[in-house]
């Protein structure tokens, strides 16, 4: 393919990709959003977004690529290198600007802005100006500002806006040195929790430990990181799974590291027939949602009256007739040292074993195929990396159309860039379907088949002959 062709088929596959987003949001109703809608689409938390999903991931990829050909070499790298975004995003997180505009959807113009937020007007205006450029929030006359559907992300209420907050506050400072912890002998071929570049970072700031000693040490840190995670499901569309798994097939089901049940809720209510084992840590439940008692102060029993009692009142809450019909039962688990409820159907772990370096998620993932019966599966719901050169190989997985780069580029971006921020925070990382192969193969299972969510995916494991 020539390289003017090679051109023309990217202008191609922007215009039918972008045409399926366009068609997706038609069929949600309420008519296609654009950067001056002021609410969000029905779309936008819908359970199931898969086809938007591939939709956005063509677009993405092809737009990237169209525009790295095109544009002179130096103006690409310096677009890359010279990005502040995360910086002004940050600002208008931690000081609570979208929260500030609710009152005003007409705009606020910044004089008024920066004194109920606090911030210098001149200053504040150049923020919000970088954001208005992508896209997030409106300047609608100069130096007036209101919300649209973008910065209503930002907001305080918002589970998503919470895990950028977690970026820009939190991971922004592993990332500032990875170059050192890549050098520096200690760290640079550790990869222990405490060697990652975010316990460098905090170790040049007079601090010792790593994340999660920064979330024990800090209420309203670890509230907010509780949050990110549910945030984390809505942004990859984690819920796509309850429609592309057949679920009908199983009867019992232990969501493994479930924390309050984000996913088993959802999956509880979808799927009235199964029976849920909620399994975790105490502390998981009992951190995202209580600031009142510190829980190591507590003995074990106490603990888990605490994590039951907690878990309890958010089903109750969300899936009352999960309780009702005793549909799910909730029992503690630490991953390390024990098994699950042993025979069940279904062993699923969602964002659990990329917090882990090889040894560590070894040892999980033996604990739970001790629990599997000869017809039990595992269920890894979690990204499949893959090379710019080679296309994903496994079965179901859609390959990008040429002249695309085979994993999709800047389509996949966020792949690549949780990848880093595994390593930044916990020195851990996100795996090559080869590397999922192994860790199965060394814990006594055997890859059986790959669901393709368009961002993450779902390897469904069996125990080995």
């Amino acid at each position: 393919m020539s390289a003017e062709a090679q051109l023309e088929a990217l202008l191609e596959i922007i215009n039918s990709s972008a045409r399926q987003a366009i068609a997706e949001y038609k069929k949600g109703g309420n008519g296609v959003p654009t950067i001056h809608s002021k609410t969000f689409h029905s779309v936008d938390f819908a359970t199931d977004t898969l086809a938007l999903k591939k939709a956005v991931r063509l677009l993405e990829g092809a737009c990237q690529q169209l525009c790295a050909s095109l544009a002179p070499p130096q103006h690409t790298v310096i677009n890359i290198a010279q990005s502040y975004d995360w910086a002004c995003m940050g600002v208008v997180l931690r000081t609570g600007v979208a929260d500030a505009l609710e009152k005003y959807p007409k705009g606020l113009h910044v004089n008024e802005l920066s004194r109920i937020v606090g911030l210098e007007k001149g200053k504040l205006a150049r923020v919000l100006r970088v954001l208005a450029s992508k896209g997030c929030f409106t300047e609608v006359d100069t130096e007036i500002f209101a919300n649209n559907r973008l910065s209503l992300i930002t907001l305080a209420t918002s589970d998503s806006g919470a895990l950028a907050r977690v970026h820009t506050q939190d991971i922004s400072h592993g990332a500032a040195v990875l170059y050192e912890s890549m050098t520096e002998p200690e760290y640079a071929t550790s990869y222990e929790l405490d060697k990652a570049p975010l316990s460098y970072a905090l170790k040049m700031k007079g601090h010792s430990g790593n994340l999660f000693d920064l979330l024990n040490e800090d209420v309203g840190r670890r509230t907010n990181f509780h949050r990110a995670m549910i945030g984390g499901g809505h942004i990859m569309g984690s819920l796509s799974v309850l429609h592309h798994y057949p679920w009908n097939e199983v009867k019992a089901v232990c969501d493994v590291g479930a924390s309050i049940g984000t996913f088993s809720i959802p999956l509880a209510k979808a799927y009235p027939h199964l029976k849920i084992i909620n399994q975790d840590l105490p502390e998981a439940a009992f951190y995202a949602f209580r600031e009142d008692v510190f829980l190591p102060s507590l003995s074990r029993e106490q603990a888990q009256i605490h994590m039951l009692y907690d878990r309890m009142q958010v089903w109750a809450q969300d899936a009352p007739e999960a309780l009702e019909n005793n549909q799910v039962d909730f029992v503690t688990l630490n991953f390390f040292e024990e098994s699950p409820v042993k025979g069940l159907d279904v062993y699923y772990l969602r964002n659990i074993i990329h917090d882990w370096p090889d040894a560590e998620a070894t040892t999980i993932l033996r604990n739970v195929r001790t629990a599997m019966g000869p017809d039990s599966r595992l269920l890894i719901h979690e990204y499949i990396m893959t090379t710019a050169k080679q296309p994903a190989n496994y079965v179901g997985a859609e390959a990008a159309p040429e002249p695309m780069l085979p994993n999709f580029g800047a389509g996949n971006s966020r792949m690549y860039q949780q990848d880093l921020t595994m390593w930044f925070l916990h020195n851990a990382k996100e795996r090559l379907l080869d590397e999922w192969i192994t860790l199965g193969s060394i814990a006594g299972l055997r890859l059986e088949k790959v669901y393709d969510l368009a961002e993450a995916a779902v390897l469904d494991f069996r125990v080995a002959a």
